[in-house]
Order: C-alpha cells, then sequence, then structure tokens
C-alpha cells in the first residue's frame, strides 16, 4: 500500500473510533485504574479493539503496537519489527480529561519507519475534528466546514501562544520557557490536541516535562512535521521510537518559530 493509502486507513479507523467514544460518552461508563494508577474505560478498549483489528486485517505485515495491549504485557518488542515499520495507537489519548468531562482526548494512529514517523491521523472527538499528514508532503485538518491544508505559522508580532498540560502547567521548567520565549498567551489543555493546534497555524509552542508515550506523540508528531513544524528533545535531537519501555524524554514542539 502506498503511503497515501495507509493514511487513508488510518484516518477512517480514527473517525470509526471516535464515533464508537462518543456513543460510550453519551451512554455512562465507568472509570477503572491500571497496575500504574492511570485511568481507563471502557472507550479505551473498544476504540483500541476496533483500531487493531481494522489495521491487521488491511496490513497484516504491519505489526501493530496500541497502548492498552502494552498495559496487559501483550504485544511486540521494540526492535523487532520487520523493514523497521509499525503502527503505533493511543484509542483514547487524554483518558484523564475523558473521565473528568472535559472535551480535550483524542484518537492517534501513527506508522513509524526506521525510528521515526511518517505518517498520522489524529481525530478529536468531541469536536468532530479530524488531523492528518505525511511527512513530506503536507498536512490537512477536516471538520464541519470540509477538508482543507493546515499548515503551521510564524509567530505572529502580537506575540507567541503557547500550548501546555493542564497537569504540568505549573512546571518552574515550563515557566522559565515561556518566559525565555515572551510568550504572550497560555492555553492549558489535554491530549494530542496541542500538536494539532500548532499544525494547524493557531499556536506557537508546546514545551513538555512530564511523561509520555511513543504512541501519545508519533500520530501528532507526524501531523505537525507535515504541517512545516519541529519537534525535539530538550537538547535539539529528533525524538525515536521503538524504544525499550516506550518512553519518550521531555520534548518541545514548536510551529515555524520567528
Amino acid at each position: 500500500m502506498r503511503n497515501e493509502d495507509l493514511l487513508a486507513l488510518a484516518v477512517r479507523l480514527t473517525v470509526a473510533a471516535a464515533a464508537a467514544i462518543n456513543a460510550i460518552r453519551a451512554a455512562g461508563f465507568a472509570v477503572e485504574h491500571k497496575r500504574d494508577h492511570s485511568p481507563v474505560t471502557v472507550a479505551d478498549r473498544i476504540a483500541e479493539a476496533l483500531i487493531v483489528e481494522g489495521l491487521r486485517e488491511a496490513t497484516p505485515l504491519i505489526p501493530v503496537v496500541a497502548e492498552e495491549a502494552v498495559a496487559a504485557g501483550h504485544g511486540a518488542l521494540p526492535g523487532h519489527f520487520p523493514q523497521g515499520r509499525f503502527w503505533l495507537v493511543d484509542p483514547l489519548d487524554g483518558t484523564a480529561e475523558f473521565a473528568e468531562g472535559h472535551d480535550s482526548f483524542a484518537v492517534n494512529i501513527g506508522l513509524v519507519e526506521n525510528g521515526r514517523p511518517i505518517l498520522g491521523a489524529v481525530a478529536l472527538p468531541a469536536s468532530g475534528e479530524v488531523f492528518a499528514g505525511i511527512v513530506g508532503i503536507g498536512a490537512w485538518k477536516r471538520d464541519a466546514a470540509g477538508q482543507r491544508p493546515i499548515a503551521a505559522r510564524r509567530i505572529p508580532a502580537s506575540g507567541a501562544t503557547a500550548m501546555v498540560s493542564r497537569r504540568h502547567d505549573h512546571d518552574p521548567r515550563i515557566l522559565d520557557f515561556l518566559a525565555a520565549r515572551q510568550v504572550v498567551a497560555v492555553t492549558s489543555i489535554g491530549s494530542a490536541e496541542k500538536f494539532c493546534r500548532l499544525a494547524e497555524g493557531a499556536a506557537d509552542y508546546y514545551p513538555r516535562r512530564g511523561p509520555t508515550s511513543e504512541w501519545d506523540t508519533a500520530a501528532p508528531e507526524a501531523v505537525l512535521i507535515a504541517a512545516g513544524g519541529r519537534m525535539a528533545d530538550w537538547d535539539g535531537a529528533a525524538l525515536r521510537y521503538g524504544k525499550p519501555g516506550w518512553r519518550n524524554p521531555p520534548f518541545i514542539a514548536e510551529g515555524l518559530g520567528a
């Protein structure tokens, strides 16, 4: 399959998972906790099953790494992927936001090749928005107004806007980062939505010091890079995917800069 076909598959499955999540949200659900004390719901499990089944049926030769399967001790091990390709799936990114009744949660499906994300799709179930992109080709957004290309922006003359995690927005290192760049507006939200706002040119920075996993960032990083943005760890090195433990270092995502 061409990358365009793989992206279309990822988009279709993120949209289907988003619909399932919205239906569960409307019906009501219970919140459980995993061994690491993070929340999980039936929406996480149903969305993951839908996505994983769809990916395996359409691309049986590409391994699938999905958050809940890894949490349960299942799934492929890093470094054992043929041709260096694998899917990274977060069926409900921002489960804590979802469980608390906030709207900032997402569905992420990214494709990694040789340690870097090459394409990704991110659906925002609460708003009905879908973001997608192929690195080196471009990114787009689809909502009620239709589908259109998106691009990261240069910092406007009025000053930079930052997106930060609702749960880590008081980290002094984040505050120092914002002060050093004379950020004039800060929005605190959860999930991969922050990357999407950078990709569509609505914000300029997303600094992150708190813990994240590779499935949190593979799809939205692909969208951001496809839209012309950048992402690196705090030393300026590109993030690598397929690491033991699936954990990311602290990172900075940004638009086009000044």
